[in-house]
């Protein structure tokens, strides 16, 4: 994923200092060091994906906001080399400090993560 631009430590400047990065069966992570952490681990997890996030919902309050996104991901998860489908979304906080948004809390909501060979019907999940 790094031949593809990913960047961890950019990716980690979009959340706040306290913010916290829930993935459910990925994983809970509190602090902007933990998510960096988190992040720069991601190509040892998934050494293909591509996130479709769509249908951006946002409310904002102030210096505050909440939104919900859709995700569609197709990927490959590192071990076994599997080709997987996920479907899934975010729940997510933001906060503006110092005239930027930044995350605040980020809840990823599985839908389904499928072996793409099985399909979401015959096998819903392959992180539980």
């Amino acid at each position: 994923m790094r031949d593809a631009g990913y960047d961890s430590d950019g990716l980690a400047g979009l959340f706040t200092e306290d913010a916290v990065w829930d993935g459910g069966s990925f994983g809970r992570f509190e602090g902007r060091e933990a998510i960096r952490n988190f992040f720069r681990g991601i190509p040892k997890l998934l050494c293909f994906a591509v996130h479709y996030v769509m249908n951006p919902l946002i409310e904002v309050s102030g210096e505050h906001a909440t939104g919900r996104w859709y995700l569609l991901e197709s990927c490959i998860f590192a071990e076994g080399s599997r080709a997987v489908w996920g479907a899934a979304h975010y729940e997510d906080g933001y906060a503006k400090l110092s005239g930027e948004w930044k995350f605040r809390k980020v809840k990823l909501i599985l839908v389904f993560w499928t072996p793409f060979e099985q399909g979401w019907a015959k096998k819903r999940s392959v992180v539980d």
